[in-house]
């Protein structure tokens, strides 16, 4: 080092020093920086707190949409409505004949549909949904008996 740097670095020690340990306001000072200090560590501790908060939220909302919804979780209300709309998703579909009703998982179809490609469609369909336990099909072509 050459020596001016290591002048200038030295009388600038000295004067903090010399500033910091007087004897009438030394005292006075350094509770200043150490107060200074504190409050800088707070709010730095803070900050962390509150980006650590707000990673963990972002974590766990990616998890709870990356994870694939099972049946467990879900009521009937929800399932028929995941099965009206997989079953009714081709616009030819015959969406005012058919009744859709879930108790316990299991899927209760009724209604008349043109020909037996429906019926067995539809409840093909309302089967390859998530969460449904079973099907009970109760779909008939106009002027035959309701099973």
């Amino acid at each position: 080092m050459s020596k001016i740097p290591a002048f200038l670095l030295g009388a600038a020690t000295g004067a903090a020093a010399a500033h910091l340990l007087d004897p009438d306001r030394g005292a006075s000072r350094r509770s200043a920086v150490a107060g200074q200090a504190a409050s800088v560590a707070r709010s730095g501790a803070a900050t962390a707190q509150t980006q650590a908060r707000e990673a963990a939220g972002k974590a766990k909302g990616a998890v709870k949409s990356a994870a694939p919804t099972g049946g467990g979780d879900l009521d009937d209300v929800t399932l028929a409505r995941k099965v009206e709309t997989e079953i009714f998703r081709p616009a030819d579909a015959p969406k005012g004949d058919v009744s859709v009703d879930v108790q316990d998982g299991v899927v209760h179809l009724r209604g008349e549909v043109a020909d037996e490609a429906w019926i067995d469609r539809l409840a093909s369909d309302a089967a390859n949904v998530d969460g449904i336990k079973g099907v009970e099909n109760r779909l008939h072509e106009p002027g035959t008996p309701a099973p």
